[in-house]
């Protein structure tokens, strides 16, 4: 393939279905996906929780009651506060995320190429690999730590705080502890939102460049790297949730 057919090729394929302009742009596409996955998410467990018996469990039920289980006893190590927010918080960032990561495994091709057939001209089916909705769920858990703040030590108790941590209470010291307090809560989400979005993203690229390839030729690469891509997701969703989760407890927690 020719290297400007081949750089349309990589170009078409990171562009999303979009609506609205500058800083009010929609991706629809991101948004389409992620409600789809969060209803399977709710459906499953609300039906699976519905039927659920313990005679005869399904094999569904059991690998969900392990999930759910495995995230609870995650909760219960690193959250010390009252947990009946945080642990369906957790279970949902988890699921949610590793569905998102899970959309990585479908050919690069397949939506784009059905989307056609309807008059569409972009799509992208991977959440984790646009900015927006990776840096959408972390201020999300930015907000959570603000409010954990709040309720664990008091709007006093916090404000005091943003302005003695870490260098003391001087009032000379205030705004040099303002400002490195307003730096960490900002790094958190940050932190949260690139780490998965590099991750994915660059594995998208790399799906992408396999496609590239010859038929032929592109099974190969495209096993391996599927492969060890399966190892990555749910790796991904783990920490993002076992972060939330840390930064929840530090922001209850008085220091």
């Amino acid at each position: 393939m020719a290297s400007g057919s081949a750089t349309e090729y990589v170009v078409h394929h990171l562009e999303h279905l979009a609506v609205g302009d500058g800083f009010w742009t929609f991706h629809i596409d991101t948004l389409v996906v992620s409600w789809v996955l969060g209803l399977i998410f709710f459906g499953v467990f609300y039906s699976v929780a519905r039927k659920a018996s313990t005679d005869a469990p399904s094999g569904i039920q059991t690998f969900i009651e392990t999930c759910v289980e495995f995230i609870d006893n995650q909760v219960s190590e690193s959250f010390h506060g009252p947990k009946d927010f945080v642990a369906p918080l957790a279970l949902t960032i988890f699921v949610w995320v590793l569905l998102w990561n899970l959309m990585d495994l479908i050919p690069v091709d397949l939506f784009p190429e059905i989307m056609k057939l309807f008059g569409v001209e972009y799509v992208r089916i991977l959440p984790s690999a646009d900015m927006n909705a990776t840096f959408g769920l972390s201020f999300s858990v930015l907000i959570l730590i603000i409010i954990y703040s709040v309720k664990g030590k008091g709007a006093k108790g916090f404000g005091k705080e943003l302005f003695c941590h870490p260098f003391g209470s001087h009032p000379l010291l205030w705004p040099a502890n303002l400002l490195l307090n307003i730096v960490e809560l900002i790094a958190k989400p940050v932190s949260l939102g690139m780490r998965l979005f590099g991750n994915l993203y660059a594995a998208e690229i790399i799906f992408i460049l396999i496609a590239l390839l010859p038929i032929w030729a592109q099974w190969m690469p495209g096993v391996a790297w599927a492969v060890f891509h399966i190892l990555v997701i749910p790796l991904q969703a783990f920490i993002f949730m076992v972060l939330t989760i840390v930064y929840l407890s530090l922001a209850y927690e008085e220091h």
